[in-house]
């Protein structure tokens, strides 16, 4: 089965397994596991930060920045399709008593900054505390424009703000922009970096951030049930992926545009579907109707293909995803794109 879901479903390779199984562990909640000490001195080093943080999920590891952030009755601005706010669950406000105030997207998957400015609360008693503008590199797949992070920043110091990126798949747009992970996350404060995605690890992510943030997200972790013991089997993976699967990012965004272009070609043609553009390793396109989406899952899953059934679907290329197999599915779409 090819599965185009996410590039979450990919399983360890058997050297990555390897690696795991050799990793040297200790109970890292006593702070004792080396492998993770020097995994997490790694990413700090790479992300030109001075602390990071292994955690089990990007969920949490943005929810460690959130609440180390932010106390109780504050609020963070953040996008309204932005994974902070949408898909984890309304943790911050849940857990935290942080107040979400959610922004329509731009186009490009930024925020109108004039806009956000305007709901910066005032300093009064009848307002929440306005304390993080939260972010997202990529979005739906696009590379968010450093000029456009360097202005939130510039908005967040004239305010008094801090600011937090989630960059579940930075890796993703450090490879497109060809710039590297230090200057991409030079900006912000707090950095949520999610390695079972693109990276191919089985589990984990990592908070980078100062030694002061660090600390209090320790202790959010650990009140949380986050603290693990000897979870350098998850850093070793980590480790590994660093290693093997950063450079070849550039094969997933290979494959997704050549996966764009056949989809494009199926549309000039007269395939009722309309394709938007790919920069890394998401493809989007749009059918007529939810019916027709459903029709055209059905079809592939038979084929052995699984997709979503949504009237805007999104197709994730990943490492378990080969040029031959884009191709096939290809093919696949153009088929049941017939059928209808």
């Amino acid at each position: 089965m090819l599965d185009l879901r996410s590039d979450t479903v990919t399983k360890p390779t058997a050297a990555m397994r390897a690696a795991m199984a050799a990793a040297p562990v200790g109970d890292d909640v006593f702070g004792d596991d080396p492998t993770i000490n020097a995994l997490q001195q790694r990413i700090a080093k790479l992300a030109g930060k001075e602390a990071a943080l292994i955690a089990s999920s990007g969920t949490q590891t943005n929810l460690l920045a959130l609440l180390s952030h932010c106390q109780r009755g504050d609020e963070y601005l953040v996008g309204q399709e932005y994974h902070t706010y949408r898909y984890e669950a309304g943790g911050a406000a849940v857990l935290g008593g942080i107040v979400p105030q959610p922004f329509e997207l731009e186009a490009d998957g930024t925020l109108n900054l004039t806009q956000v400015e305007k709901r910066i609360k005032p300093d009064d008693p009848h307002f929440p505390i306005t304390r993080l503008l939260s972010l997202e590199n990529t979005h739906t797949g696009k590379v968010i424009s450093q000029d456009f992070m360097l202005k939130a920043r510039k908005l967040c110091n004239k305010h008094g703000l801090k600011l937090h990126l989630d960059g579940a798949r930075i890796f993703n747009a450090c490879v497109a922009s060809e710039q590297s992970l230090a200057t991409l996350v030079e900006p912000f404060d707090s950095v949520s970096i999610c390695f079972s995605k693109g990276l191919g690890t089985p589990i984990g992510s990592v908070l980078v951030g100062s030694h002061k943030l660090i600390e209090r997200a320790r202790r959010w972790r650990k009140m949380l049930g986050g603290g693990m013991r000897q979870a350098g089997i998850v850093a070793a993976a980590m480790d590994y992926a660093l290693d093997h699967h950063l450079e070849r990012l550039a094969d997933d965004h290979r494959h997704a545009q050549q996966l764009h272009d056949g989809l494009m070609q199926l549309s000039q043609n007269g395939a009722a579907i309309t394709v938007e553009p790919a920069q890394t390793n998401m493809v989007y396109l749009n059918y007529n109707s939810t019916d027709d989406a459903q029709k055209v899952s059905t079809h592939l899953r038979e084929q052995g293909i699984i997709v979503g059934a949504g009237q805007r679907l999104r197709l994730v290329t990943h490492l378990d995803i080969s040029s031959q197999d884009i191709e096939r599915v290809i093919i696949a779409f153009d088929q049941a794109l017939k059928l209808l």
